[in-house]
């Protein structure tokens, strides 16, 4: 058995060399990062279980990469160490619950920034001047290329400012945008010669180029994010340390910004998640630090890693393929979607048909045409999006796209949110809206109204039998009608009027969802429940009370406020009213109220195929009873409820020692607890 141990972690070191290799030296990667995290994490952890075998020559030790032959090897004046990672939101609130208990509780305020898939440099100025440029390298030297960083678009070769420190060292990421990069591909395919993988490709290779005049034919740019060694000045916080050196004439990484808490910085990270397809530069994580330059030296480094920063990371998925159309689709609040119809592409494991262009703005800064060729990408394996256009292989039959003036469906005169990206139809009476509105409000997401599909949603809609919002409490009373509907047999329309009247009875949180009010998701619906017990208690707050609440704030609170108090939203209610639907109970009588403290405080993951529950329907039960649902095991855990089919969620928390329950066990978990309450 030890000598199993021993074979696994020499492989294991052999296979992390072999890559960091290919990584920092050949710029190939074979794996993606996610997959090679994995690999030190099994070398860390073997490591641990049997000191006898660590040694200081382990990968584990040491940042990665080797200096690339060719130029001068020069040790870093502070070591350029790595950043850990984190894959999602349970280790982030891990990472902030590990950094306070060594900062003895102090408040900890968090920056967050994109983690830019660049080549990683060290610029170093002496008085004001630029004199040394390091790549990374081993992380304790790095490759001295001075000349050509000063070809590097951006980076000033003296620092603008009268009174210069006696040392700044500036770390930054190195990059040729994508445009270039689009531009790039386009000469090398004229000249027949073999085309780069990726940007971070070609910026590697460029800064390994002996003669800076070719180096600067990449047209590479540099963005700061930090700072190693300064002699003569002196920062408190990061925020202020990157406004010091932009004013110097530093580029810095944008949309950077300061939270006072991790929740915050988390929301932020999300946000500047979903923009990454308006960037014209490559980003693989969202970089959280925290933002005192004492609290960082009062938390320190471990070997390999600073503890007071972590890269909220993401896999990413690639695929090239052919757009076939553009079409605009009206949504539920009137925003004009363009989506392109692609031809169809296997990426992570499904097919995609078409993506998001998001607005006008974007094809714009795409450029792009019917008939491009694009790659296409699937963040987390989820909702896919268009990266850049493959402008090397036009052809000359390719379409522009001319976005509309009007609206499609009903022709009214479209309109730009006032300083905002998104032109919207503002008829509310648009069909495409009604008819998104509708489907919006029975999906799962919502009041999850069976039998009530976008296939019957059109039909309806089509049809006028459902001409606003409220009209399907009433198609209970026209069963004739609906039994003249394709595919609308006797069983059909039992099914849907029950599932009409099983709907009314659902929480309110799934109702204010439905209703498509503007900025609230499932989340802040379930606060807002939660708070206020009744659609009338929300109705009778002010807006500064509806923002005061916690995690709510005063977006969210003027888009409720303004629905609730407008014509439209006032009908709405008023018309529920009369229907039976469930609008709420008293807080102090909500069942939410009863049931507190049966799973309250508890972490909670599903995984597998359950047999009496959706996995919504589970964890609004969860929910209900105090707990958390969770989508990742962590040591955090309290328990897994594993239904059929379950995969490596149960492998891990097996791994864990995480208790864990069948669907049964835990139904009697609940009925057991309630019973002794």
């Amino acid at each position: 058995m030890t000598e199993n141990v021993r074979q696994e972690i020499e492989q294991l070191r052999e296979e992390i060399w072999r890559h960091n290799r290919l990584y920092y030296v050949d710029a190939q990667p074979e794996i993606t990062d996610l997959e090679y995290d994995k690999l030190l994490k099994r070398l860390e952890r073997l490591e641990a279980d049997h000191p006898e075998f660590d040694s200081p020559e382990s990968p584990s030790h040491k940042v990665g990469g080797e200096p690339i032959e060719g130029f001068e090897t020069v040790a870093h004046r502070q070591p350029m160490l790595s950043i850990d990672n984190v894959y999602n939101e349970d280790a982030l609130l891990e990472f902030d619950a590990r950094l306070k208990k060594l900062v003895d509780g102090e408040p900890i305020e968090y920056t967050v920034e994109y983690k830019i898939d660049g080549v990683a440099l060290a610029l170093v100025y002496e008085q004001g001047v630029l004199t040394q440029a390091l790549t990374r390298g081993d992380g304790r030297q790095g490759d001295d290329i001075t000349n050509n960083a000063r070809t590097i678009r951006g980076v000033p070769l003296r620092l603008h400012t009268a009174d210069p420190p006696a040392v700044l060292e500036i770390r930054g990421e190195s990059l040729i945008s994508n445009s270039d990069f689009a531009s790039l591909r386009a000469e090398q395919e004229s000249r027949g010669e073999k085309l780069f993988a990726n940007p971070r490709n070609a910026t590697a290779g460029a800064l390994k180029l002996l003669d800076p005049k070719i180096c600067a034919a990449r047209k590479i740019r540099f963005l700061a994010h930090g700072t190693g060694c300064f002699e003569g000045i002196s920062f408190e916080t990061h925020t202020g340390f990157l406004s010091t050196i932009q004013k110097m004439g530093m580029p810095v990484t944008p949309n950077v910004r300061a939270f006072g808490d991790i929740q915050q910085a988390r929301d932020y990270a999300l946000v500047l998640g979903e923009a990454i397809h308006s960037l014209d530069f490559e980003v693989d994580g969202i970089v959280i630090k925290v933002n005192q330059f004492t609290q960082r030296e009062q938390l320190g480094n471990t070997t390999k890693s600073p503890r007071w920063v972590i890269a909220f990371k993401w896999e990413k998925y690639e695929g090239i393929t052919q757009v076939e159309d553009i079409q605009i689709q009206v949504g539920k609040t009137g925003a004009l979607t363009p989506v392109a119809y692609l031809k169809p592409v296997e990426i992570a494991g499904t097919t995609v048909s078409r993506a998001s262009l998001h607005n006008r703005d974007e094809i714009e800064r795409l450029g792009i045409r019917v008939g491009d060729w694009v790659v296409v990408e699937k963040a987390g394996k989820i909702i896919p999006h268009v990266v850049r256009v493959e402008e090397h292989r036009r052809d000359g039959n390719e379409k522009g796209f001319s976005f509309p003036e009007k609206c499609p469906e009903c022709e009214t005169p479209a309109i730009q949110d006032k300083g905002g990206v998104y032109v919207r139809c503002p008829n509310p009476n648009c069909p495409a809206q009604l008819r998104e509105a509708v489907r919006f409000f029975a999906s799962r997401t919502a009041l999850d109204i069976e039998g009530l599909g976008i296939k019957l949603v059109e039909q309806l809609t089509g049809a006028g039998l459902v001409a606003r919002l409220t009209d399907i409490y009433e198609l209970k009373t026209r069963r004739d009608e609906l039994l003249q509907l394709e595919r609308m047999g006797e069983k059909s329309v039992d099914k849907l009027i029950a599932g009409i009247e099983k709907a009314k009875q659902q929480p309110l949180w799934r109702l204010l969802t439905g209703l498509n009010i503007r900025h609230v998701g499932t989340r802040s619906a379930q606060i807002l429940a939660e708070h206020f017990g009744t659609i009338g208690a929300l109705m009778e707050a002010s807006e500064d009370e509806i923002a005061d609440v916690h995690e709510i704030g005063p977006i969210i609170a003027e888009s409720v406020f303004r629905f609730l108090y407008s014509d439209i939203g006032r009908e709405i209610i008023a018309d529920l009213k009369v229907t039976g639907q469930n609008l709420g109970l008293p807080v102090e009588h909500s069942e939410q109220k009863e049931n507190a403290g049966i799973l309250d405080g508890q972490t909670i993951v599903v995984t597998g195929t359950l047999m009496k529950f959706t996995r919504d329907e589970i964890k609004e039960l969860i929910r209900q009873h105090g707990g958390r649902a969770s989508g990742s095991i962590s040591s955090k855990t309290n328990f897994l409820v594993a239904g059929e089919k379950a995969g490596s969620k149960l492998a891990r928390a097996e791994e864990l020692d995480v208790p864990i329950y069948s669907e049964q066990e835990f139904l009697e978990l609940i009925e057991g607890k309630r019973a002794a309450n």
